[in-house]
């Protein structure tokens, strides 16, 4: 599918989620980069302070990235764009969530692995609907997740805004 877009999908994750944050309303707590004070420590094995999440760098996180979000969740397998809109998901939502909503937005069992038959049933899907028409499908599917969550009046403007950002980007790809 796409050339290797991993690097430049990361750009554009990383200009989104932006510096460090501690929001007291944000579930996910502490978080530099995109990345949670909790999703750190499970991935360097250990607890942190704050000023370790501070002192996150793109260069520190970006195989966390790579390894828990970009390669778990096949991105590299999908079609440029979409991969974009895959990836980010999994970073603002969590890594299952994407892969469950590509699977009803194509119409094939819920297991969020992107396994053979998705990407096959994904691809027929692309062919038909065409990548601009998949991204848009994909993204109207966030959109409304997010308009059904509780936090939505807090972060709702913000997710959005995000959201049509990264699908702009999508297209272009």
């Amino acid at each position: 599918m796409a050339a290797n877009n991993f690097q430049k999908c990361l750009t554009v994750i990383l200009q989104q989620e932006g510096g460090f944050v501690n929001n007291p309303k944000d579930p996910g707590g502490m978080t530099n980069l995109g990345v949670t004070k909790t999703t750190w420590e499970a991935y360097v094995g250990h607890t942190v302070d704050e000023a370790t999440m501070r002192s996150l760098t793109p260069l520190m996180v970006a195989p966390l990235y790579q390894k828990n979000f970009w390669n778990k969740l096949n991105c590299e397998a999908l079609p440029a764009g979409l991969d974009l809109c895959v990836f980010d998901f999994a970073v603002n939502a969590g890594p299952n969530r994407p892969v469950k909503f590509l699977q009803q937005m194509v119409g094939v069992a819920q297991d969020g692995i992107l396994g053979p038959k998705t990407l096959a049933t994904i691809n027929s899907y692309v062919q038909t609907h065409g990548t601009v028409g998949t991204v848009h499908d994909f993204q109207n599917l966030r959109r409304a997740f997010y308009r059904s969550l509780p936090t939505f009046v807090t972060f709702g403007e913000t997710w959005l805004r995000r959201l049509n950002e990264v699908e702009a980007i999508a297209i272009k790809m």
